[in-house]
């Protein structure tokens, strides 16, 4: 009921900055040679060309969905993926666990990027960062979004969208 409630509330609003003339915020993701990411691959066998894009066409709808959360209509976000660690490591030396993503405390989701935000009247706003979670284990609520492959790379983009491009009221 609440997320009904949560679209409605985001379409009435894209739909009255549409009628003002003003453009529904954009969020464009691009990768930056993905075959050279440190660990962009769900499969333990590796990163190959157009087998593992589940995590590429994941995180590209998360941070389009972030962006229609915290953007003001009429921002355009382009966001250039350049590297992804994701969180955990496979340990082919477990017997019978050679797919399994062991998730310890070293070994937390990273994620390079570079973007710019962009907006009509004001300056670009253009920036580089290293995302990263090193507290990603203690997450509240990480047990109860285990079905989520993704779930501790999406939680630090979150919070990362929210920080940067989230609009704060005056009041």
């Amino acid at each position: 009921m609440r997320n009904a409630l949560l679209c409605a509330v985001l379409m009435a609003l894209s739909v009255n900055s549409m009628a003002q003339g003003t453009p529904p915020a954009q969020v464009e993701v691009r990768f930056d040679h993905p075959e050279k990411f440190r660990d962009a691959s769900l499969d333990s066998a590796g990163y190959e060309r157009g087998a593992d894009d589940y995590v590429m066409k994941t995180l590209t709808q998360y941070l389009q969905q972030l962006g229609q959360r915290y953007l003001q209509p009429g921002q355009h976000l382009a966001i250039d993926i350049r590297d992804i660690d994701l969180a955990g490591r496979f340990e082919p030396w477990h017997s019978r666990a050679y797919d399994v993503r062991f998730m310890r405390d070293i070994t937390w989701p990273t994620i390079d990027l570079s973007y710019t935000l962009s907006q009509p009247g004001q300056a670009d706003l253009q920036a580089q960062e290293r995302v990263s979670d090193k507290m990603y284990l203690s997450r509240p609520g990480r047990a109860a979004s285990s079905n989520d492959r993704l779930y501790a790379e999406k939680a630090m983009l979150s919070d990362w969208f929210r920080q940067r491009f989230a609009s704060h009221p005056s009041t």
